[in-house]
């Protein structure tokens, strides 16, 4: 059984999150999109805490799902505050699970460097929760100022501190190359995973590639060939939700925590099918640059300006590609993967899709009722974006099938993203844009 789990959310108690990431509004953006497992993100804020408790229930695997109560089901709330009229009350037995995770962020002084490093904790139960929390809050560090604190600890010592709850518990580095705040990021991060880690590298299973790299950026580093590569969406609201994701198979009987994490610690090749991905020229770190000037560099043009902006002649926001290509240690090859990587899809978000198509913005009327149509006809957006038959969309409008065929095929051009400005996506050329436009379709 496919199972699409996204391991790496946000909460309302989230700094610049939605208010509308609430567990019952989670759950129900999850089963929209595809997703059988997602992240409650947060545990560690007392507030969001005491709502998981009161909202979730142990499915006896490791996992959790929502309480009977008056509140649940309700409808889906979009970032407006509307209603979503596709959706409808759970169906038994057709809820997402949760899994406890959180996403903390350490800033501490190491080798005489300032690091800020990200990362993704998941735990087993309530009971590893409460001790990971308990032990902070001990050493007097604030969570009820952000859903992802800000804790002045050694990402070491708070590996030691969540293995200590639970031997079970699991500590992945978060969107591991985000220039400012990751365990290889450019502007504080380190060159290895054991000058993080030191001594306690062996318990780190797995590293976050980020929406700004792909795996097979990763593969350049020799270093990481034993390490799994996980993908998530760290999404701060509902819509965001598996914009990349971990695909697994795993039968009904078998799905659980252990499971999962058994899949991620051990690399199980046969278990772990592929990951979901954003192409990674669409995230906001993607190359180099300098948004306040509206600069946008290669690699060799950050070189050969020295690493200054060619319009102010400030540092540059080094990027993804280029902090990879720092560390690399084997030629960028991504049709020839080496030996025991796990494959991937890249996507474009549905609504992004459907907003190309249309040549309208996101969020607008038109793509809302397009968007509508397609959920209304198929299970889910990944069954749409994966699986469904081209022909089958076509029934529902032409140039959305077209669209969603060249995604799949890879057949796009991306402006690349920079210092945290996203890439945007162009599936037309100009001359079929100008056709689209004129003829109301390309057929």
């Amino acid at each position: 059984m496919r199972i699409i789990a996204d391991l790496h959310i946000h909460s309302k108690f989230s700094r610049a999150c939605s208010k509308n990431l609430t567990p019952v509004n989670i759950a129900l953006a999850a089963k929209r999109k595809g997703l059988q497992v997602v992240a409650t993100g947060d545990f560690t804020h007392p507030g969001w805490l005491k709502m998981l408790k009161d909202e979730l229930v142990s499915a006896g695997n490791g996992l959790y799902t929502l309480k009977e109560s008056g509140d649940h089901p309700r409808p889906l709330l979009t970032k407006e505050g509307r209603k979503s009229p596709s959706d409808s009350p759970f169906s038994k037995g057709g809820e997402p699970l949760f899994m406890l995770a959180t996403e903390i962020s350490c800033i501490y002084k190491k080798g005489g460097k300032a690091r800020r490093v990200h990362h993704c904790i998941l735990a087993p139960d309530f009971n590893a929760v409460d001790k990971i929390v308990a032990r902070l809050e001990g050493m007097g560090k604030n969570l009820k100022s952000d859903g992802r604190p800000i804790i002045g600890l050694d990402s070491k010592d708070l590996l030691k501190l969540v293995l200590d709850a639970s031997d079970k518990c699991m500590l992945i580095p978060a969107h591991a190359w985000t220039p400012w705040f990751a365990v290889f990021g450019s502007e504080s991060g380190f060159d290895s995973l054991e000058e993080c880690f030191d001594e306690l590298t062996p318990h780190i299973h797995a590293i976050e590639t980020g929406l700004s790299s792909d795996p097979s950026m990763n593969w350049q580093l020799k270093s990481l060939d034993k390490i799994t590569l996980v993908s998530n969406s760290d999404a701060h609201s509902p819509d965001n939700l598996a914009r990349e994701a971990n695909v697994f198979e795993i039968s009904a009987q078998d799905l659980s925590y252990d499971e999962i994490t058994r899949i991620i610690r051990e690399k199980d090749l046969k278990k772990f099918l592929y990951t979901i991905e954003f192409f990674p020229e669409e995230g906001k770190y993607h190359i180099d640059g300098h948004r306040a000037c509206g600069v946008r560099m290669m690699p060799e043009e950050t070189k050969k300006n020295k690493g200054l902006c060619s319009k102010c002649k400030k540092p540059v926001t080094v990027g993804v590609l280029n902090r990879v290509a720092q560390i690399a240690e084997r030629p960028y090859e991504p049709k020839n993967p080496p030996p025991g990587m796990i494959p991937y899809k890249s996507i474009v978000p549905l609504r992004e899709i459907i907003a190309e198509a249309l040549d309208m913005g996101k969020t607008s009327k038109a793509v809302d009722s397009e968007y509508e149509k397609i959920m209304k006809n198929f299970r889910s957006e990944f069954s749409v974006l994966l699986d469904v038959d081209i022909k089958d969309i076509k029934d529902i409008n032409p140039d959305i099938a077209e669209a969603v065929a060249r995604v799949r095929a890879g057949k796009l051009k991306i402006n690349p993203g920079y210092d945290g400005e996203y890439g945007t996506v162009k599936i037309w050329s100009d001359k079929e844009r100008k056709k689209l436009n004129d003829q109301g379709n390309l057929f």
